[in-house]
């Protein structure tokens, strides 16, 4: 069943208007030390700085599921590095702290503008958080719902900072976990493809 345009675009100016709502909620919290602390634990070098330091902690303590789970995070948090660059560099916003007119330069607009304040949608902090929490819950899935917390609290820690509006946010989430998910999906694959090899190769008996 297909949903009316009118619907979507209904929809659509909800969302918009929440994200408005929103940033003037936060604003006057937006230069708090704690959401800038929170920013640079979740941006791009730090995350990758994470996801090495967990393959060399692994190597040093010949810890194969380590080793195995930061790279499973690296190759996540790469494929969803590229999938947000895809989309913002064809997706032009201003981000919430740079506003002009509030009434129209938080909506998004077709464009391939690289210029840092007009590429806020989606958030990248969101999509590598998010792929690279949900990945280490892959091999350790014990430590689930601390690392569904730590990739919760760097994603939304963009909203009040006024770096992002939540959709932006929601868009980074889902990006990253879809990364994640094609990640798990090529390795499932992999194996499965080793072991029918391995299982050629088994010489049978008699």
């Amino acid at each position: 069943m297909q949903v009316p345009m009118s619907t979507l675009e209904a929809a659509a100016e909800q969302i918009l208007e929440a994200d408005a709502r929103t940033v003037a909620a936060v604003e006057p919290v937006k230069d708090h030390p704690l959401f800038e602390r929170l920013a640079d634990l979740g941006d791009q070098p730090q995350l990758r700085i994470l996801c090495g330091g967990v393959i060399a902690l692994g190597v040093f303590q010949r810890d194969r599921r380590l080793v195995l789970a930061g790279t499973r995070m690296l190759a996540a948090h790469t494929l969803a590095t590229w999938a947000k660059d895809f989309v913002k560099h064809r997706i032009d916003r201003t981000r919430p702290r740079s506003l002009g007119d509030p009434e129209t330069d938080h909506r998004l607009a077709p464009g391939r503008s690289h210029e840092k304040e007009e590429s806020s949608f989606p958030s990248g902090h969101a999509a590598g958080a998010s792929a690279v929490a949900r990945a280490f819950a892959r091999d350790y899935p014990e430590h689930k719902g601390a690392a569904a917390v730590a990739g919760t609290i760097l994603s939304l820690a963009q909203i009040p900072r006024c770096a992002h509006y939540p959709s932006d946010v929601g868009a980074g989430v889902a990006i990253g976990l879809a990364a994640e998910a094609l990640v798990e999906g090529a390795v499932k694959f992999g194996g499965h493809v080793l072991s029918s090899d391995a299982l050629k190769k088994t010489p049978h008996p008699g």
